[in-house]
């Protein structure tokens, strides 16, 4: 089971090291998203912006699949009503 992301910094790291295990340039990446070699590499130091279709679109050129559920524990906010 893969590990949650919890922050952007995390989700670029992420489009970063998939993108090199593919042996991709971000200029390869982009042309095939339809991004610049300029605007991969804003996504993947503070994707903060990223558009859900950019998220999938990369998710789909780097081989990576993209799953939202329900978190598996209870934060401490939830169990006390905060």
């Amino acid at each position: 089971m893969a590990d949650p992301l919890l922050t952007t910094t995390q989700l670029g790291r992420m489009l970063q090291s998939a993108r090199k295990a593919k042996g991709m340039t971000q200029a390869a990446v982009g042309a095939r998203v339809g991004l610049s070699q300029k605007r991969i590499s804003a996504l993947e130091i503070a994707p903060g912006t990223i558009t859900a279709e950019q998220l999938l679109k990369l998710c789909a050129v780097l081989g990576l699949e993209l799953t939202i559920g329900l978190a598996s524990q209870v934060r401490d906010s939830d169990k006390f009503g905060w």
